[in-house]
């Protein structure tokens, strides 16, 4: 894509309002609109339909150059009537100084869909937020997933991992002791700021992707209504949404409506983290590694089992 192209790229998402808020997604978009511009048919139908008018009232990233003004024609000075004798000067010879030549510019310019992440990661920054870092005991947790999925295995019914039951516990908490965190902050046209009040809790899902060059990314679709849902439900709905990425089956409305986000840097060993709060949403939460702390990884497995 052009350097002009992604800049109007970067404009057309920032303009996204609120409920077609497609957030850290946005470079998926730009990927999905540079294969739908090679070959329409390479897209699914919702994605066809939703980029005929993709760029319709996108902002042009470049000025105009001005109209030059129209042409007026300089009324001539008025001629002496006794012109003074004239004085002949010897004309200098002025020497131009050669243009400087224009030294490279460092580095490789970031173009596409890395240039919309770089846009969504700006836009963040615009939003107030707060961060804070909670150690919480686990113990109880992996115990229980343990005989969770004791059970499930006896029944045949898959396996629940960590993530699964630390999402869901951050729907209820939302939507039954904290449903002030499902808000969203906006800023008006008029400059002044708003807040966005949320009936349901859309929970986005970081989910790890390979792409075809070898490189990997993160996509984050929204399981819709997460706080109406059982747990098995839950459980479902999330496998659902994880196996379309696996099979690239996302549709738009698979990217949109976000207001509470989980994300997992816990595992490549994070220990804590300041994920990005995007436009609109009202949290995301941060799960680092699940582990004994640094200071014990070292003890005796006995003397760890001894003090639980």
């Amino acid at each position: 894509m052009s350097q002009k192209g992604s800049a109007g790229s970067i404009a057309r998402v920032a303009d996204e309002q609120t409920d077609e808020q497609f957030g850290p997604n946005a470079w998926l978009v730009e990927e999905m609109f540079e294969r739908f511009q090679a070959d329409p048919a390479a897209v699914s139908d919702s994605w066809r339909e939703f980029f005929e008018d993709y760029r319709q009232g996108a902002p042009t990233p470049t000025s105009p150059a001005p109209t030059p003004a129209p042409f007026a024609p300089v009324a001539a000075a008025p001629v002496a009537a006794a012109a003074a004798p004239a004085t002949v000067f010897a004309a200098k010879s002025v020497t131009t100084p050669a243009p400087a030549e224009a030294l490279p510019e460092e580095g490789s310019l970031i173009l596409g869909s890395g240039a919309v992440i770089v846009a969504n990661m700006e836009r963040s920054l615009l939003v107030p937020t707060a961060t804070s870092f909670r150690d919480v005991p686990a113990k109880l947790l992996e115990v229980n997933r343990r005989v969770i999925n004791g059970y499930l295995s006896r029944k045949g019914g898959g396996k629940v991992s960590f993530t699964h039951l630390i999402g869901y516990a951050i729907v209820r908490a939302v939507a039954e002791a904290v449903p002030n965190m499902n808000n969203g902050y906006l800023e008006g046209s008029d400059g002044r700021p708003r807040i966005l009040r949320r009936e349901r809790v859309n929970m986005g899902l970081a989910v790890d992707v390979a792409k075809a060059d070898g490189s990997r990314t993160l996509v984050v679709p929204v399981l819709r209504d997460a706080d109406t849902l059982s747990f098995a439900e839950f459980h479902a709905a999330y496998e659902e949404l994880v196996r379309k990425v696996k099979t690239n089956k996302l549709a738009v409305t698979d990217f949109v409506g976000a207001t509470i986000t989980l994300t997992n840097p816990g595992t490549i060993g994070t220990v804590q983290s300041v994920p990005r709060l995007m436009p609109g949403q009202g949290v995301i939460v941060g799960v680092g590694t699940i582990d004994y702390p640094a200071e014990l990884q070292g003890a005796d497995e006995r003397a760890l089992a001894d003090i639980g």
